[in-house]
């Protein structure tokens, strides 16, 4: 029911009911204002845009608390998406009045911050994007439980990244060999060779198992991974979405394997690579080796996640089609593998010049060498 009605001191009074049958009222000096807001709160009822002026009223900081209650996170996930709501300019500002300026001076402040010295100020283009998308899983949250109508970071512009073709650094196989001939220790030369010919992330590497070794299959299980946890702890947790997987092991790396296997410390749990407390080797610590093995050989420009490029660029130029690829390196979907490594493979003027060059080659080619033998010769 919705009605406007004079009142008494001349004011005109608009109101009507919810679908919950909750009473809605607004006071207008002209009748017509107060039949346009009328029309347009039964129009959003209609539609199912309805969204209660007074459930806006709730912050930011105080919604996000009542909605990541109800989540189920992995521990990566849920640091990650806490770090970045507390770090907004906004959090207590009511939800209704958030306004996309709010979100465009969160994004401003975090490309200025102030990291110290030493350091280039702000942070990278790629965490403020993780950042954003994080808070606007909140904010999109909040727009399916009819707390605001619509979500104030839509087109908030970000600062631009560079092309993963531009930013991709992938070494070379001597680079390769440099560094897994000079690994800061003996384990270490294991642990790259994991993530250079089997294409493992650093957390998946850290947490193989014997177990999940089948020598004779010549496979490996990707089950598990290894994060950095609070205060120096790890967790063992799975690995990312998509990513459990069979890898196919070279004969090669079969064999240092087996070698590493023979010397490693044995643990309860059967760990392929032993921390200091009997625990797999926290992110820290191989970090700290990594960056030992490379200022070794000079190679200080890599970083650890660049062996698993290099595992890519390596299938991408056997002939590995984009399906195969994405399986071994555990993508959930072949569009990620694309985004990442489509500059990689040969375009259509590749294939055309190989093809010419083929036909060119079988024109030209000798005719002594080519010719069918004569009968009886």
């Amino acid at each position: 029911m919705a009605s406007v009605k004079r009142r008494a001191d001349g004011k005109w009074r608009a109101r009507y009911r919810d679908e919950a049958g909750k009473e809605h009222a607004r006071h207008f000096d002209r009748k017509v204002d107060g039949q346009r807001w009328l029309d347009e709160q039964t129009a959003a009822i209609v539609t199912g845009q309805f969204v209660d002026p007074k459930a806006g009223e709730i912050t930011f900081r105080r919604f996000f608390a009542d909605w990541a209650a109800r989540q189920v996170w992995a521990p990566n996930s849920e640091r990650a998406i806490r770090l970045a709501a507390g770090s907004v300019t906004f959090a207590d500002v009511p939800m209704k009045l958030i306004r996309r300026s709010h979100v465009e001076q969160w994004v401003k402040a975090m490309q200025s911050k102030n990291r110290g010295a030493g350091k280039p100020p702000g942070l990278a283009p790629g965490t403020i994007k993780t950042r954003l998308q994080n808070v606007r899983a909140v904010l999109r949250a909040a727009v399916r439980d009819r707390i605001i109508v619509v979500d104030p970071s839509d087109g908030v512009k970000l600062p631009r990244q560079r092309r993963a073709a531009a930013a991709m650094v992938i070494p070379a196989p001597p680079q390769v060999r440099a560094l897994l001939d000079n690994a800061a220790v003996p384990w270490m030369r294991t642990f790259m060779a994991l993530a250079a010919f089997a294409g493992l992330r650093l957390g998946e590497a850290a947490g193989v198992q014997l177990a999940d070794i089948d020598f004779l299959r010549r496979t490996l299980h990707v089950t598990r991974q290894v994060q950095r946890g609070p205060k120096g702890t790890v967790l063992i947790s799975p690995p990312k979405a998509g990513s459990e997987r069979p890898v196919f092991l070279a004969d090669g790396l079969l064999r240092l394997l087996s070698l590493h296997v023979r010397d490693m410390p044995k643990t309860p749990e059967g760990w392929l690579f032993v921390g200091p407390d009997g625990d797999p080797p926290h992110q820290n610590s191989v970090g700290y080796w990594w960056r030992k093995t490379r200022r070794a050989v000079d190679l200080e420009e890599y970083d650890f996640h660049d062996l698993r490029h290099f595992y890519a660029s390596g299938l991408i130029a056997k002939g590995c089609d984009v399906v195969t690829v994405q399986k071994a390196l555990g993508h959930a979907k072949a569009t990620t593998t694309l985004n990442i490594y489509a500059h990689l493979w040969p375009t259509a003027e590749d294939r055309m010049r190989t093809a010419a060059d083929s036909l060119m080659d079988e024109t030209f080619a000798d005719p002594v060498r080519t010719e069918k033998p004569a009968q009886g010769a």
